[in-house]
């Protein structure tokens, strides 16, 4: 059983092959491994396929260990990669870092290397062995080399600053790096995983550590054919935007790099703001940037931990900025927001929750009396398609149905605004004709370069806008 005075648990995902010299000692030191207060942790070792005595040595070690070291097997082996990617579906910490099965790397520097992860200064920590640090090994320049070219080809493909991509100790959130798909089963998994997190907006740190690396006759197992393979990989990162497993989080995404039209639907409902405001459903914070500005207080909650994490670390630096975990279908999550908030903006959520009316009076209960909430729902049952299946939509609403919905919660109905007419006959034939899951990334780039136009010419199309938006007021 836990300790229930820890708070978290890190995931030491362990790659094995063929290491049956190395394995017992680097899971030994790594079980022994000093880390930051309130963290305790577990192994997670894959053994892909080896064919010397590793696998015996890592089921020994389970049993020695049980319920901190759990073993998985492959049946052939199949790579770095792919160990990686079974044990991130196998990890249950909050936490992870990944650690090589031989003595390269030295568990004792877990609390460097997962200090801004715990503090929230990073989403994604690396641990670079080019900083100045502590000693380091001297060995092969042309590897050396290569690293450093393959360092900079990944950084102009994720405009990043790394020191040191193909490191092995990258720490993260188990539930950021279990959400990215990870394709590579080779140690083309280290420049994927460094432009997807680039992609998905992470916050990247590196810190130094040390390194003592082996050579070819030691065991080394990383060479030419796979820096071959490494540069395949960058190219193919760059140019596809395959960063989410689930499809209608990657249709959020996309909609999430239309950076005009975001601050057109904010510049929309900025007037009815006051100063102490609630945002339901804020995601990774693409309305709260803009809506925070300026408020005396302001929460951005989420039903997803994730999105909590990449918020508290995304507005660290926002004093009048916090987050909260609010399901508006559990009331007790409400419990301590009552009439805190004279203003509630949930844009794009509503439509999400099958009771609707329950969802609403949570939202009142949030609103002082008089207080504002603002609600945006997809307008127009006649126009429920594909993608609006694809991203979980109850229904789609009119707005005499949404006033209706607002004043049986217990709103006074101010005022119903009717934004966006111009993408409606895109999203029908897309999601309609096409029964497209996504949208094209290069219709969304025109579409956003051409936001200043559709700003100043939207009401005059004769058709129905794609979103209404109620504001009512706490009775």
């Amino acid at each position: 059983m836990r300790n229930l005075l820890v708070k978290h648990l890190l995931s030491i995902i362990v790659p094995v092959y063929n290491e049956e010299e190395f394995v017992a000692a680097a899971i030994e030191r790594a079980l022994h491994a000093p880390l930051p207060e309130g963290i305790e942790s577990e192994i997670v070792a894959v053994n892909d396929g080896s064919t010397d005595g590793s696998a015996e040595i890592l089921d020994e070690l389970a049993a020695t260990h049980p319920g901190r070291v759990r073993v998985f097997h492959h049946k052939q082996n199949a790579g770095k990669g792919a160990a990686i990617r079974t044990g991130l579906q196998q990890a249950a910490g909050e936490f992870g870092i990944i650690q090589d099965s031989d003595l390269e790397y030295d568990p004792a520097e877990y609390p460097k290397v997962l200090g801004p992860l715990v503090a929230n200064k990073a989403d994604v920590v690396y641990g670079s062995r080019f900083l100045i640090s502590g000693e380091r090994r001297v060995i092969y320049y042309w590897h050396s080399l290569a690293n450093h070219f393959l360092t900079t080809a990944c950084n102009m493909a994720a405009d990043l600053n790394l020191t040191d991509m193909e490191t092995c100790y990258k720490a993260f959130r188990v539930s950021l790096a279990r959400s990215i798909p990870i394709r590579s089963n080779r140690f083309g998994i280290e420049p994927e995983l460094t432009i997807k997190f680039a992609k998905r907006q992470a916050s990247i740190y590196e810190v130094p550590i040390s390194y003592h690396g082996r050579t070819y006759e030691e065991g080394k197992k990383i060479g030419l054919k796979d820096a071959i393979n490494a540069l395949w990989v960058i190219l193919r990162c760059y140019f596809a935007r395959d960063i989410y497993v689930d499809p209608g989080a990657g249709i959020l995404d996309s909609l999430a790099g239309t950076r005009r039209f975001n601050k057109w639907m904010a510049d929309t409902v900025r007037p009815w703001l006051g100063a102490h405001v609630l945002e339901l459903g804020a995601g990774i914070g693409n309305m709260t940037q803009h809506l925070s500005r300026g408020r005396k207080s302001y929460m951005a909650s989420d039903i997803d931990e994730e999105h909590l994490a990449r918020l508290r670390v995304r507005f660290r630096g926002r004093p009048n900025l916090s987050s909260q975990l609010c399901d508006l279908t559990v009331p007790g999550d409400f419990e301590n927001l009552r009439g805190r908030f004279d203003t509630v903006v949930c844009l794009n959520v509503v439509e999400h929750v099958a009771d609707d009316l329950l969802a609403l009076r949570n939202i009142r209960s949030a609103l002082k009396p008089g207080g504002r909430a603002i609600i945006l729902v997809p307008q127009d049952q006649t126009a429920y398609g594909t993608l609006d299946k694809v991203l979980g939509h109850y229904r789609r609403y009119s707005e005499a149905q949404l006033r209706s919905r607002m004043e049986e919660a217990g709103f006074q109905w101010e005022q119903g605004l009717h934004f966006n007419r111009v993408t409606r006959p895109g999203w029908r034939f897309n999601g309609q004709v096409l029964k497209r899951q996504s949208f094209g990334r290069f219709q969304l780039r025109v579409f956003d370069a051409l936001v200043p136009v559709w700003r100043r010419i939207d009401r005059l199309f004769p058709w129905p806008a794609v979103s209404v938006i109620g504001i009512g007021i706490a009775k």
